[in-house]
């Protein structure tokens, strides 16, 4: 392995140049179907690397507009009653499966996409998915707890954020509602993917006993509270700890004893999207090594692409908050599409926000 020819950076600065790319200067381009120079993304937060929008303009001659969404919910709601103009969409992999389902997502044409054999085998035939048809793997992870090692004890469970009041007023969680809910579950004992309705509405009634603690439900931001102080513990998915953690070394990041949801997220196509050349451009653009790595080494996620890997520096693969052992996904589990059990989960949700 050899270390990657560019810089870790803060997400800080990731923040400030993916907006100032927001619409970035058309370069002449050959070689592309002849299309409007334009493409529309719609992305988490902080899931960028610093120079990944820039270098694909550079190659394409294509500007491209970059929105953010908080959670997959919000991401659905979006496209549900038709595609407001979005080329490329970064779904979780059971909310591929709920897409797919509803006919949003197009099948993606994988002779233009001649980067996509870079894709590791362990992922290039997921059960959300097969063969790929709709969607590819763009990085994965996991939630859990990040903390202010100076305010808190190295937490070990779930316990501590949905069942203690030792840390009243000072923790929040994310505005996510199958992954709350989920985690909830596995406090409990029980899958995250449960269809018993008993079981969640304890995993319910447990959140809302514990609201009075919660500070925020944040969406996609509990890593901003916890670096400005306003929180002292989070929920928080893991490459978002890590990147705070490069500017403040008072901070870690820790998967709780009960285990917690790994997650694959993807790149895929919405229907009727505008630009479906320019969409595939993108994503193969994303599928380069030197492409991947650098957004890798960025976010602090952990990335599928195998050829990315082989320039990533030792310190990020051998990072267990990045890359956790064999144990920890032993115990932990995908976020599935339950179908139209979803309604349970979203009255429940509901609720506890109502509470």
């Amino acid at each position: 392995m050899i270390k990657a020819p560019f810089p870790i950076v803060s997400r800080r600065r990731v923040l400030k140049a993916a907006a100032a790319l927001g619409a970035v200067a058309a370069l002449p381009r050959t070689g592309w179907a002849e299309e409007e120079k334009q493409i529309n993304v719609y992305n988490w937060d902080t899931y960028i690397g610093e120079t990944t929008l820039q270098t694909y303009t550079d190659a394409t001659g294509v500007e491209v507009q970059y929105d953010l969404f908080a959670n997959n919910e919000e991401l659905l709601a979006k496209l549900k009653e038709g595609n407001p103009g979005y080329d490329v969409i970064f779904p979780s992999d059971y909310m591929v499966q709920t897409m797919i389902t509803l006919g949003i997502l197009v099948p993606l044409d994988h002779a233009k996409l001649a980067n996509l054999g870079n894709i590791d085998p362990t992922f290039a035939n997921p059960g959300y998915d097969p063969g790929m048809k709709h969607s590819v793997p763009y990085k994965w992870g996991t939630v859990g707890i990040g903390y202010r090692k100076s305010k808190v004890e190295t937490p070990d469970s779930w316990g501590l954020l949905f069942d203690s009041d030792k840390y009243a007023g000072r923790l929040a969680l994310l505005a996510d509602q199958r992954i709350v809910l989920g985690c909830a579950l596995k406090y409990l004992g029980f899958s995250m993917n449960s269809t018993n309705e008993d079981e969640i509405n304890k995993a319910r009634d447990l959140l809302i006993k514990q609201k009075p603690n919660i500070k925020a439900f944040a969406p996609d931001e509990g890593q901003n509270m916890l670096i400005a102080g306003d929180v002292d513990i989070v929920m928080e998915w893991n490459g978002d700890i890590n990147q705070v953690m490069a500017e403040d070394d008072d901070l870690n990041y820790v998967i709780p004893k009960e285990g917690t949801n790994v997650f694959i997220d993807t790149m895929c196509i919405p229907k009727d999207a505008p630009h479906p050349e320019n969409a595939h451009a993108f994503i193969n653009h994303i599928l380069d090594p030197q492409v991947e790595a650098e957004i890798a080494n960025t976010i602090h996620y952990a990335t599928p692409n195998a050829e990315a890997r082989k320039l990533l520096p030792p310190e990020e693969l051998n990072n267990p908050t990045i890359y956790p052992p064999n144990e920890v996904i032993a115990k932990s589990e995908p976020v599935l599409d339950v179908g139209d059990f979803t309604t349970v989960y979203d009255r429940a949700w509901t609720e506890v926000q109502a509470a």
